[in-house]
């Protein structure tokens, strides 16, 4: 999905007060990734929740890619917030409460439902987002408490507004490769897997 300027502005409106710094080692702001840390390649995909294009890859072209590069210790994979609109950011920030090992597949639930949480006609994203964090383990208390909390909020927008600053991120998905023989490869858009796998090669040497 194609990021405009008007889009962004509304959500990096409340950056504009300091805030206080979280903890150094802030659990929810520790890194989501997948595979093997000493990988040849790594790559960071930068979605939003509620982008269409994101859950298309996710079924389409993920699966394949986590069986043939990342289970097989090819490629490091690392998730990289980056909404879209308010709904995603209190998506994006409900998967942080999660314990690590459970973000990967709510993530994946909600890509894969998205239209029944974030489109449908008369529905509540809130209290469907509810619904599906009881489900993960995430008590009705910790999800009040993580969609109230301003700070996480503001460092999920920090980072990406540098996202946008320093690889120039203007969609939704865009995978950022870095690997032995190119650091810093960009593609944009719901690739399919012999694209993806193009990429990891050059990026691997």
């Amino acid at each position: 999905m194609r990021l405009s300027r008007r889009m962004l502005l509304p959500l990096v409106a409340g950056l504009m007060v300091p805030r206080l710094a979280r903890a150094a080692q802030d659990p929810l702001e520790g890194a989501r990734t997948l595979g093997d840390a000493n990988a040849p390649v790594s790559v960071m995909e930068f979605y939003s929740l509620t982008c269409v294009h994101c859950a298309d890859f996710q079924r389409e072209t993920f699966p394949r890619i986590k069986h043939e590069l990342i289970d097989t210790s090819k490629l490091r994979w690392i998730y990289e917030d980056f909404p879209l609109d308010r709904v995603a950011l209190m998506a994006a920030m409900i998967a942080r409460a999660l314990p690590p090992d459970r973000y990967e597949p709510f993530v994946n639930a909600l890509l894969e439902t998205q239209d029944r949480w974030a489109f449908a006609r008369g529905v509540n994203p809130t209290e469907e987002l509810g619904k599906m964090a009881a489900l993960a383990g995430l008590s009705n208390e910790a999800f009040n408490k993580v969609v109230a909390d301003n700070s996480l909020r503001d460092w999920i927008l920090k980072r990406q507004d540098d996202a946008v600053k320093k690889y120039g991120i203007d969609a939704t998905p865009t995978f950022v490769f870095n690997g032995k023989a190119e650091k810093d490869h960009r593609e944009s858009g719901a690739i399919d897997y012999e694209m993806f796998a193009r990429a990891v090669a050059a990026a691997a040497g």
